[in-house]
């Protein structure tokens, strides 16, 4: 249960750093007389909560909202950026005579380009880096994972919560939007990228991700 409380604590904290960022809008007075009925049609009654949302009318309009993810579509999608990844750098360890469960650590350093890491001549680790890094198809392939896995994984995390606990993560209540359009993957990678950038390294961990991507071959747990 501490990754769910550190969920919900996450984007607790996440709205409240969104709320202080928006600037309340101010629209034109309206007439006196007109104001003062309007206020009299909704100015609820002592004890009228008609107008406040329940628990479980919150969480079905969370549910309806997670919906509209088309989470197959997107695994679909970065998997097949996954298996170009992997078959690549399979081929390179056939390439250059080495066992094919070595394990390399595939990241971006700051200026974007390729860095391999393993337990592997450093001479050879250097030249798969050289390849790597003139593989146009793989650098794209590769830098697509490094925002769109993230993104994916912590979507599929907050609905496997939502199913096991039957608790919303209003983190992922944030990512989605009413509009349907707007629920493209890149959409939601541009909202995910928004809070990482809006939250603390910490929240984003506890929520099961990190910062800095790399992609694993041959890994063992």
């Amino acid at each position: 249960m501490s990754l769910l409380t550190s969920l919900i604590r996450a984007s607790t904290q996440f709205q409240q750093a969104m709320e202080k960022r928006q600037t309340p809008s101010t629209a034109p007075e309206a007439a006196p007389g007109k104001a003062q009925t309007k206020a009299m049609e909704t100015e609820p009654t002592p004890g009228d909560d008609r107008f406040t949302p329940s628990e479980s009318s919150q969480a079905d309009l969370a549910r309806l909202k997670a919906r509209r993810l088309a989470m197959a579509d997107y695994k679909q999608t970065v998997g097949q950026d996954l298996a170009f990844v992997r078959e690549t750098l399979r081929h390179k360890l056939a390439e250059y005579n080495l066992h094919p469960a070595t394990a390399l650590n595939v990241s971006k350093t700051e200026n974007g380009s390729v860095a391999v890491e393993g337990k592997i001549a450093d001479s050879t680790r250097t030249q798969i880096e050289k390849d790597l890094n003139v593989n146009k198809n793989f650098k794209e392939a590769f830098n697509r994972l490094s925002v769109n896995e993230p993104t994916l994984h912590f979507m599929d995390n907050a609905l496997k919560l939502n199913q096991a606990y039957g608790v919303n993560n209003p983190l992922l209540d944030t990512l989605i939007s009413e509009n349907q359009q707007f629920n493209g993957l890149q959409d939601l990678v541009h909202r995910y990228d928004t809070m990482r950038r809006s939250v603390s390294a910490e929240q984003i961990e506890a929520a099961g991700n990190s910062r800095a991507y790399a992609f694993n071959l041959n890994a063992r747990a």
